[in-house]
């Protein structure tokens, strides 16, 4: 999922995202690009589609947290995901990533309904925008590289669940729980 060098403010704190992983071969495929980029969280971030970027909670509100997703991803039936190109963010900030052409509105409707609890504070600079990062915090040649290479990939997939990650401040994120759409 994402890399974070910082800790969790307090041990009663607990950092956490929600994703949408990238099945095989694509992720794998979109994963290894990030890496050969030099993108340092390649190593910890297989490729997938962020719902909730990261995230403390209070660690007594997890079990909380963990119903309101029950409750989110029965509201939501499973659909389909296609990615097509690529697209950036510069110059606000310096990423590159492929773009969904389809399930867009999905995830914008999963993405709200997650950040609705009482127990999940996420103030956001910037607005939710899914997609699929595949470099950053690389040189802008790396990035213009990455950004021509993939401006012809494609995918399309079925999504039938997301996923609740944790993280302890450092190495790869924790997955610690898959949530089924629709059931």
């Amino acid at each position: 999922m994402w890399v974070s060098s910082a800790r969790p403010a307090s041990s009663e704190a607990v950092r956490i995202g929600v994703a949408i992983d990238i099945p095989a071969p694509w992720g794998e495929q979109l994963t290894r690009r990030r890496a050969e980029a030099g993108d340092p969280q390649a190593a910890y971030t297989p490729a997938h589609v962020t719902l909730l970027g990261p995230t403390e909670i209070a660690d007594d509100a997890l079990g909380a947290v963990e119903k309101h997703l029950e409750k989110v991803a029965e509201a939501q039936e499973p659909f389909t995901i296609q990615l097509r190109g690529t697209g950036t963010f510069r110059p606000i900030t310096e990423v590159v990533f492929v773009t969904l052409a389809i399930g867009i509105s999905e995830c914008e409707l999963l993405a709200e309904a997650i950040t609705s609890s009482d127990d999940i504070d996420r103030g956001s600079r910037f607005p939710y925008h899914p997609h699929v990062t595949v470099a950053q915090d690389v040189s802008s040649e790396q990035l213009d590289k990455v950004f021509d290479d993939l401006a012809g990939f494609t995918a399309k997939f079925h999504v039938a669940s997301f996923t609740l990650f944790s993280h302890g401040g450092e190495g790869p994120w924790r997955r610690r729980r898959d949530f089924p759409l629709g059931v």
